[in-house]
C-alpha cells in the first residue's frame, strides 16, 4: 500500500471525527482539556479499531458490513438530541464531558475503521506494516480533530453561532447520525 492511498483512507476515516469535533467545539462550555481528550479518544479508537480489524480478518466483513454505520449513527444521533435538549435547559455541567462520553463518541466515530481494517489490512502479513499504517490512521484522525476544534473556535466568534451553539451542534449531529444510519 502506498502512503498516498493510506493518507486518503486515513482522511476518509477521520471525517466522522471531524464532524463530531466541530459540533462539540461549538458548545461554549468546551474547555481545552475536553477538546484534547476528545482528540485523543478519536485518534486512539481509530488506531485501535483499524488494528483490531486487521487481525479479525475478511471473514467478518460479510456479516457486519452495515452494522458500523447503523450503531455509530444511532449513537451520534442520540448525542445530537441530547445537545439540542441541553440548549433548552439551564446547565451547570455539560453531559458531553463525562468519561463515558469520551469513550462512546471515540468508539462510535471509529467503528468504520474496523471494516477498513478487515478489508484493507487483514491480508497484510507484516505486524510492523499493520502497526505503522494503523498508527498513521490514528494520528491523522487526531490532527483532523484538532483542526475541527480550531475551526469551531472561530465559528463561535460569530454571535449568532455562539448564541445557538447547542442547537446548531445538536442538529448537525442529528443530521450526521441520520446520514450514517440511512446512507451507510
Amino acid at each position: 500500500m502506498t502512503y498516498y492511498s493510506l493518507s486518503l483512507i486515513a482522511l476518509a476515516l477521520s471525517l466522522d471525527a471531524f464532524g463530531v469535533a466541530l459540533s462539540i467545539g461549538l458548545n461554549p462550555g468546551v474547555k481545552l482539556k475536553n477538546k484534547f481528550i476528545f482528540c485523543l479518544s478519536f485518534g486512539f479508537f481509530q488506531f485501535l479499531f483499524s488494528f483490531v480489524g486487521s487481525y479479525a480478518g475478511i471473514y467478518f466483513t460479510n456479516n457486519i458490513k452495515a452494522l458500523p454505520h447503523l450503531f455509530g449513527g444511532i449513537i451520534i444521533l442520540i448525542v445530537g438530541v441530547l445537545m439540542v435538549k441541553e440548549g433548552f435547559e439551564e446547565k451547570q455541567e455539560c453531559l458531553l464531558f463525562t468519561g463515558k462520553m469520551y469513550i462512546i463518541l471515540g468508539a462510535s466515530v471509529s467503528i468504520d475503521a474496523l471494516v477498513v481494517g478487515f478489508t484493507m489490512f487483514g491480508s497484510m502479513v507484516s505486524f510492523q506494516n499493520t502497526l505503522l499504517y494503523t498508527v498513521i490512521i490514528g494520528l491523522v484522525t487526531f490532527v483532523i480533530s484538532v483542526t475541527a476544534f480550531i475551526i469551531s473556535r472561530y465559528l463561535n466568534k460569530i454571535s449568532l453561532v455562539a448564541r445557538y451553539a447547542d442547537y446548531i451542534g445538536g442538529i448537525i449531529l442529528i443530521i450526521f447520525g441520520l446520514r450514517m444510519i440511512f446512507m451507510g
